[in-house]
């Protein structure tokens, strides 16, 4: 039971570092290819997901309604690995979000709005 508490809680602290995201980027960034926590958190929520997807979706749903513009990138991404029709509906809601979003590519920064990053995601698939 202990075991399961912890992973609990690193579940729900990957959800509230992913709630404050302020860039989206899926690897390192800058020269040193720093992995930066929004990412960290991003990546350790997929891996618990496997194990616990009712509890994952839960925290991706309310992400995406109350998360920063990040957030709902993030989550949106992480729903579709999760349910690829959950996540197509979630790139289909978030095309008229009209908030900003940093993206970085290696050192590559750069800002698109969320309605924009959804209709690409969209696009690719």
């Amino acid at each position: 039971m202990f075991a399961m508490g912890r992973q609990h809680d690193e579940l729900a602290d990957a959800a509230a570092a992913l709630a404050n995201a302020e860039t989206v980027t899926f690897g390192g960034v800058g020269l040193a290819g720093t992995m930066l926590p929004e990412t960290e958190a991003y990546q350790r929520i997929e891996e618990l997901a496997a194990g616990r997807p009712d509890e994952v979706r839960g925290h991706l749903e309310r992400l995406l309604s109350e998360g920063t513009p990040a957030a709902r990138v993030y989550a949106a991404t992480l729903l579709e690995r999760l349910d690829p029709a959950a996540g197509q509906a979630a790139w289909a809601g978030l095309r008229a979000d009209s908030a900003q979003v940093q993206t970085a590519t290696g050192c590559v920064l750069d800002s698109i709005t969320v309605g924009e990053y959804a209709a690409n995601r969209l696009a690719e698939s």
